[in-house]
């Protein structure tokens, strides 16, 4: 059995509202058949099909403001009310209360002491690495969280050998902002067979994509709808090549934010959690889910694997 964990930054479930929200503007062709013709939008969750199940879950966790990425990201990956012990949403990058509670077990930690393969398929390009090391960066709570699970994060190398993902998919932006003209560049189709193809080596992977929140502080329509389209072309690759009786895709967010362009804040709208797979796999997993919190355990009881 295998997951992939596709996790989208910033997306919620906004108005069926072209004006304001891409998701409502956009025809998003492969999304919309597996939904029966449905949108990510508002009222459309739930929804059950016979390859996908949509639901609409919390984000804010009872804690007063609007979401913010480490805590967010922390509370998917652990199960914890992390905004709570922070005693507010917090981010986008970890502070200490944060970092302390993913080393303490997160889903990374918990697959890989379960003697379980599993890896962030995402690529980090050696200026990532050295930024790090001289501290002008912090680790974000993704490689946070594989790190503090004893888990290398892949690089350059493994990209150019196709045993990674650029976070753009493509690897067009090594070219035109790192400057790294001898990566390999590749389709969004191709980005979707190669996640369906690298997926089939973990039990549990996890890919990460952070454009559309970049897209929604920015207001960029023109790019978010852009970027909705190249997602759509990755599905196609995805879903394609993946086989729904050995796995399920589970796709959701941290909080809202592209779907209203209306203003450069996230949202409080809630998330979508959109999971593929066959129908079986699917039944109890989404009984299981309401909120951020829910989905490390919907996790881990889907591999039949202690819940702390």
């Amino acid at each position: 059995m295998k997951l992939l964990f596709f996790f989208i930054d910033g997306i919620g479930l906004g108005k069926n509202d072209p004006a304001s929200n891409p998701f409502a503007r956009v025809d998003m062709p492969v999304l919309q058949n597996m939904l029966g013709g449905r949108r990510l939008i508002q009222g459309s969750a739930p929804r059950h099909t016979l390859s996908a199940s949509l639901l609409s879950i919390d984000a804010g966790l009872g804690i007063k403001g609007v979401p913010q990425s480490a805590t967010g990201q922390a509370a998917l990956l652990t199960g914890k009310n992390v905004p709570e012990a922070v005693g507010y949403h917090f981010g986008p990058w970890p502070n200490e209360i944060v970092v302390n509670t993913l080393r303490n077990g997160n889903l990374f930690k918990q697959f890989h002491n379960a003697g379980l393969k599993t890896a962030l398929l995402n690529a980090y390009p050696d200026s990532y690495f050295d930024a790090i090391k001289s501290g002008r960066r912090l680790y974000s709570v993704i490689p946070q969280a594989v790190i503090s699970a004893g888990i290398s994060l892949k690089t350059s190398q493994d990209l150019n050998a196709g045993q990674a993902l650029s976070a753009d998919y493509t690897a067009q932006g090594w070219h035109d902002r790192l400057k790294l003209d001898d990566t390999p560049i590749i389709t969004p189709y191709q980005a979707g067979v190669r996640l369906a193809t690298l997926s089939d080596e973990y039990e549990f992977s996890f890919f990460e994509y952070w454009l559309s929140d970049y897209a929604g502080h920015h207001q960029d329509m023109e790019n978010a709808c852009q970027l909705l389209i190249t997602l759509d072309q990755v599905l196609d690759g995805l879903v394609s090549n993946w086989d729904n009786s050995a796995g399920v895709i589970l796709i959701t967010s941290d909080h809202g934010n592209m779907e209203d362009l209306s203003t450069r804040r996230h949202t409080t709208n809630p998330v979508p959690l959109l999971l593929i797979g066959a129908p079986h796999l699917r039944r109890d997993f989404i009984n299981s889910i309401h909120n951020l919190m829910d989905v490390a355990p919907a996790i881990l009881n889907f591999f039949e694997l202690p819940v702390d």
